[in-house]
């Protein structure tokens, strides 16, 4: 390996280090509680290199919550080959391993500081708008969807966020019991407005 793809790598792998420990001050305390110093010290880095790869407090905010919506969508990609509810039984056990496995990353998107800055909230909704996408896609087999239904979706995906958080805080069911759950409550809100799913769940 050449030095500069060394240095490369190197500076890859201390900026994942650094994204993990501000996911875990932000997941844990509001934006305004946690300072450069305090990551830093965490990270076990001087204050400057922090500033060198992220420009500032905000920047740095900026920086996690991309990279953990990114991680988000990239792990829960649906496989097309598969029938809409065996694709979406697929994501949803993929989403919640993602938040068992990044917890600190997840909290530090849907609460906290997060939300309080508009262009982090618009990286999350962008986030949450292909999320959206991408159910709607599988329901209505690429054809535009009516009104009802895609607010039924959105209105379903902040359910999901809500369960997840709670259930990091109180993880007394398992993740299966949390994805049949999720998958219920869908089944239920698309019956309801006449857009049951195309397969019934087992």
């Amino acid at each position: 390996m050449s030095n500069k793809a060394f240095q490369r790598l190197e500076v890859t792998v201390r900026r994942e280090q650094l994204l993990e420990v501000g996911c875990e001050l932000f997941a844990s305390r509001p934006y305004d509680e946690v300072w450069i110093d305090h990551v830093a010290a965490h990270a076990g880095v001087s204050r400057g290199l922090l500033y060198h790869y992220f420009g500032n407090k905000r920047g740095f905010l900026h920086a996690i919550v991309e990279h953990e919506t990114a991680a988000i969508l990239a792990a829960t990609k649906p496989d097309p080959r598969l029938p809409p509810l065996q694709r979406l039984r697929a994501a949803l056990d993929a989403y919640l391993d993602y938040v068992t496995t990044h917890p600190h990353g997840y909290r530090a998107i849907f609460r906290g500081g997060a939300s309080t800055d508009s262009q982090v909230r618009a990286i999350i909704d962008a986030n949450l708008h292909r999320q959206e996408r991408r159910i709607l896609t599988a329901l209505t087999d690429k054809q535009p969807p009516d009104e009802t239904l895609r607010l039924a979706i959105h209105g379903w995906i902040a359910l999901v966020i809500a369960t997840a958080l709670d259930w990091l805080e109180n993880p007394t069911l398992d993740a299966p019991a949390i994805r049949d759950l999720c998958i219920n409550s869908l089944t239920g809100i698309l019956t309801a407005g006449n857009h049951p799913l195309p397969v019934a769940p087992p």
